[in-house]
């Protein structure tokens, strides 16, 4: 009662609303009682003593007048009394309240994805879905040992925040001041190539006893649609064998060795993934691998424990969306088919669809990136349908100065494919099973 009475209280601006909106309602119901004086048979007595005192106005007229007048003081009333309560919850609303809530009804209503991978990549893909669906969940690598997040890493002991970071910023119902706060790098002093979001990310693990707990304050701050896991909680190394028998361990270490990967795991071989991570599997409607550096960031998820078993038993739509260019130490000279390949090597077959860019890449950027060791990534169609793989080819470029996935595109075409696949349901055949031959390891 305490409760209630407050909203009675001075300087709620809400009372003036309240008594428009009773005045309206009583208003209303006068109307339609004129318009019907069998509708409330208690006011009989009254209607006939104010036909009375109209003489030979008639009452279907007054009626009428009183209905809608009192219709448009209810509305005004209520709609007045909510805008004054979301103007001090949402001082910053940047769109009408109607539009905010169908479209927030409509992204919760849209299909449960779940992403896999890390770096730049995922967080691109992650800001075009968040527009079609809330229900989306990141299940981000943690063997970042690069940049700020290795020295947190090596210092505090904590998972690897950046990519954490930049999905959660990704997610974000408003991402661009966010965006621009949390990714502030310092440039001079102690802090110096330390980001301030990673900072808040180790700041938040002591304060909320854990880095699960520490990215679910950081995602609960920004509101962001949907949620982002990492991969595991425990404190993993990647390790790689290459093509000369050597074995490198560390993010670093690996893509410069120079040397071709002929295959990937994790030290200890033993981690457990997050109870969340594979309920989303086991609940999605589209799974995606990618994008990003395929041994680096899409592979090392796949390799906790349970998580590649938990993507085949799944029912969803298993896609792999394939980089764009070539990534020197990594993936030099490899196709679409040879990325695949390397994933089904490593767990087996996990992918049922590959989405695979058709956009000409412009001539400056081709120069620019051959210089460097890249090119754009062959396709291969015969060898990728030999597995009972569906290719999706599709303009993904983003043009700016460096090549990379455009976040509108890469999301549209990501829904076409669980749209179309949908409506063929029924007619989907069954994927051929992948054995890999001793001719084919360390591609």
């Amino acid at each position: 009662m305490a409760s209630l009475l407050k909203w009675l209280s001075p300087g709620m601006r809400i009372k003036r609303w309240l008594t428009l909106a009773v005045a309206g309602i009583a208003l209303l119901g006068l109307g339609l009682a004129l318009l019907d004086r069998h509708l409330i048979g208690l006011m009989d007595d009254a209607m006939e003593l104010l036909a009375n005192q109209l003489g030979g106005f008639p009452l279907w007229v007054f009626g009428v007048v009183c209905t809608v007048l009192g219709l448009f003081m209810t509305v005004q009333g209520i709609r007045m009394g909510v805008n004054s309560i979301m103007t001090v919850l949402r001082p910053e609303r940047s769109q009408h309240l109607v539009e905010e809530i169908y479209q927030r009804r409509s992204l919760q209503r849209g299909p449960r994805i779940v992403v896999i991978g890390g770096g730049t990549g995922l967080s691109s893909l992650l800001k075009g879905l968040k527009e079609y669906t809330s229900n989306i969940t990141a299940i981000v690598a943690v063997t970042d040992d690069g940049g700020s997040s290795g020295r947190l890493r090596d210092n505090l002991g904590i998972l690897p925040p950046g990519d954490i970071r930049n999905c959660v910023v990704a997610l974000a119902d408003r991402e661009t001041l966010m965006e621009e706060v949390l990714q502030y790098r310092f440039t001079t002093g102690e802090l110096a190539g330390h980001n301030l979001g990673n900072l808040l990310l180790a700041g938040l693990n002591n304060v909320s006893g854990g880095f699960d707990g520490a990215v679910q304050a950081l995602s609960k701050v920004l509101a962001i649609r949907g949620q982002v896991l990492p991969s595991t909680l425990e404190n993993v190394v990647l390790g790689a064998e290459l093509a000369d028998n050597s074995v490198t361990y560390g993010e670093c270490n690996i893509s410069s060795s120079g040397c071709k990967i002929k295959r990937v795991f994790l030290k200890p071989a033993v981690c457990s993934p997050m109870p969340e991570a594979l309920a989303a599997i086991q609940e999605a409607d589209a799974i995606i691998l990618g994008p990003g550096s395929l041994y680096t960031s899409v592979i090392p998820n796949l390799l906790v424990q349970g998580v590649a078993d938990a993507i085949k038993e799944s029912s969803a739509h298993k896609i792999y969306i394939c980089n764009i260019m070539t990534q020197p130490g990594e993936t030099r000279g490899y196709s679409a088919y040879n990325h695949l390949m390397s994933i089904f090597e490593h767990v087996g077959p996990v992918v049922e669809h590959i989405l695979v860019n058709s956009e000409p890449i412009p001539g400056r950027l081709l120069k620019k990136y051959r210089e460097q060791g890249a090119e754009p990534v062959r396709i291969l169609p015969e060898e990728i349908t030999a597995l009972g793989v569906k290719i999706w080819a599709k303009y993904l470029v983003q043009q700016t100065n460096v090549v990379r996935h455009q976040p509108e595109k890469l999301a549209r075409a990501i829904m076409d494919i669980v749209d179309s696949n949908k409506l063929a349901a029924l007619e989907r055949a069954p994927m051929k099973i992948y054995q890999p031959s001793r001719k084919n390891k360390g591609i």
